[in-house]
Parts: structure tokens; C-alpha cells; sequence
């Protein structure tokens, strides 16, 4: 203990203080600075996940589309009716009867049976386009946002001569020239063949926002070949809005396909699909409507499903929209 000495020399006893130490024992050490890791890994993926699956209208729409697959798949498991043998002009636009819950259409075909057998057409050209535009999308969005310069100028001019033309017009006019050629791989070409540039515009802003990320100049700095880069660094991380807005694109060809049809310039009457139906039944409304409601509902259900499953994956993948929830 030392003594405090004042000013003017005076010397004056230091104050003792007596000081309580709990025993050891009582006490047991915690490393304060010591970093907790998180028993459960996580990453943009499995936090996506961990969202969707606590909300009801994730397993709602997945259901559906479930659902709309094994019909396209497997028609035969849900209605042992024939769609055109069976057709009898006794039974035109009659309403439903046992074996037949949704009636007949005006050649007194079974209308449940066309919805459920056309069901393969009108997905199959929605899967064909988005496959379609979805790999040009990625051709011209990915070299145009990482390259940038003259790749950059060259492929976004090509993607705005294609973006100024609508799809639907474009498809128009094809199909109107192919006429001899009405079948789902002319639909689905006419329609995917001007319907990439959005995928395309969408992964070329998100790989312009990546590529300038610590991660991609530390591998530019290991000497990893840019090209490498791009397909294991920038894409897999900007790859996101793609899969919403290829959702969002299913449903837009599977609309697009029922409107051709709609219009006289889509698939061939002999095909069925749940455009030509909707087609074939709008003269008919007045007298038999359930020739024209199933099939425009069948068609509403599928799109709607999809356009559902793109909103709640664009909230999921997206930070912010997960901590306003």
C-alpha cells in the first residue's frame, strides 16, 4: 500500500479497500470472445427452404403442379374415356351424366376426358419454351454481363431488336406462313424464339451486379481463366431470378399457346389442347357454357399455379422480403 503525498509535502495514509474474489469454483471460466458456429449450415438455398416450406401456399401450388404433371404424364390413370372414339352427336353440348361429370361438347365428345388428354399438349409447349428461352437467355445474358464491351453491345442490340417485337405477334405471323406445319414443336419455336430477351436482360443485370464481388476478383487474382469464372463463380450466384422468372415464362407460353389456338393460328384442330377446346367452344357459350368454363378453368388452375410458385421462390430468395415476414 502506498501513501499519497500532497502539494505541499504532506504525507497522508492510502485508503484500503477491501475487494470480494468469489471462489474459483463458483466461477467457472467462459471464453467471452469465443465465436459460436450456427449447428445448422446455411446458405442462400437452404434459408430459401426453410421459408418456403413454413408457407401453406408453397405446398398448395406444388400440389397442383404435382398434380398437372402426372395428368400430362399418365392421362390413362385418370379417365379410362376415350377423348374421340367415343363421340356421339346424340349427346351434343348435353350437360353432365353418369361416367361423364363434366358433359359434352358439340360433337358429343367427353369434355373431361379432352381436358385431361390435353393436358399433355398445352404443358408440353410451355417446358418447350421455357427450355427454349431459357438457354438462349442464358447464352446471351451471361457473355453479355460478364464480358461487357463490344460482346456486351453486340448481343444486348440483338436482344433489343428481338425484345421490340411481341411474342404473341411474332407467333402470329409464323404460325400464319407455317400453316401446313401446326404441331407443338412449330408453336413452341414461334414462341420461344422471341420470348428469351426478358431471361436475358434479367441475368445480365444480376451478373453485372456479381461479378464485381471480393470472390470473383480473388479468383481473377489465383489466375483462374475467366471463362471458369463465369461458369462456377458468377453464374451459380446470379442463377436466382432466372429460375423465378422461368416460372413466370411457363405459364406465359401455356397462355400464349391457348390464345394462337384461340385465334385460328395454333395447333391443328385433329390436336388436342386446352386452347382448341376454348377455341371450338366460344361459339357455343350461350347454349352449352360448360364447353368453354372446364377447359378455360383447367387452364386458369395451371397458370395460376405457377405464377404462385415464382412469387413465394422470388420472396424466399430474397433476403429483405424474408426479414419484413
Amino acid at each position: 500500500m502506498s501513501n499519497n503525498v500532497s502539494p505541499d509535502g504532506a504525507v497522508t495514509p492510502a485508503r484500503s479497500a477491501n475487494h470480494y474474489v468469489a471462489p474459483l469454483e463458483e466461477t467457472p471460466l467462459v471464453g467471452v470472445d469465443t465465436v459460436k458456429v450456427a449447428e445448422q449450415t446455411s446458405n442462400l438455398w437452404i434459408d430459401a427452404w426453410r421459408d418456403l416450406r413454413r408457407r401453406p401456399l408453397f405446398w398448395i401450388s406444388s400440389f397442383l403442379i404435382v398434380l398437372v404433371a402426372l395428368v400430362a404424364l399418365f392421362p390413362f390413370l385418370f379417365t379410362s374415356v376415350s377423348p374421340t372414339d367415343n363421340c356421339q352427336l346424340s349427346v351434343s353440348n348435353a350437360g353432365p351424366v353418369a361416367g361423364h361429370p363434366l358433359g359434352f361438347t358439340k360433337q358429343g365428345c367427353d369434355i373431361y376426358s379432352r381436358i385431361i388428354n390435353g393436358t399433355s399438349t398445352s404443358v408440353s409447349v410451355g417446358f418447350i419454351v421455357i427450355v427454349l428461352t431459357t438457354v438462349l437467355g442464358l447464352l446471351f445474358g451471361a457473355f453479355a454481363g460478364f464480358y461487357g464491351g463490344w460482346v456486351d453491345s453486340v448481343l444486348s442490340r440483338i436482344g433489343d431488336i428481338f425484345f421490340s417485337i411481341p411474342y404473341i405477334l411474332a407467333a402470329v405471323v409464323i404460325m400464319s406462313v407455317l400453316s401446313q406445319y401446326r404441331n407443338v414443336w412449330t408453336i413452341s419455336l414461334a414462341i420461344g424464339l422471341f420470348a428469351w430477351p426478358s431471361t436475358a436482360r434479367v441475368l445480365r443485370s444480376e451478373i453485372l451486379r456479381v461479378k464485381n464481388n471480393d470472390f470473383v476478383m480473388a479468383s481473377t487474382a489465383l489466375g483462374v481463366s475467366r471463362f471458369k469464372i463465369l461458369l462456377k463463380h458468377v453464374l451459380p450466384n446470379s442463377i436466382a431470378p432466372v429460375i423465378v422468372i422461368t416460372a413466370v415464362s411457363l405459364a406465359a407460353a401455356i397462355v400464349a399457346e391457348a390464345s394462337l389456338s384461340f385465334l385460328g393460328v395454333g395447333l391443328g384442330g385433329s390436336v388436342m389442347s386446352w386452347g382448341n377446346d376454348i377455341g371450338q367452344a366460344q361459339k357455343d357459350l350461350r347454349v352449352a357454357p360448360q364447353t368453354l368454363i372446364y377447359p378455360s378453368l383447367a387452364l386458369s388452375i395451371t397458370v395460376f399455379a405457377f405464377i404462385m410458385l415464382s412469387e413465394l421462390v422470388r420472396d424466399a430468395l430474397d433476403p429483405k422480403a424474408r426479414a419484413l415476414r
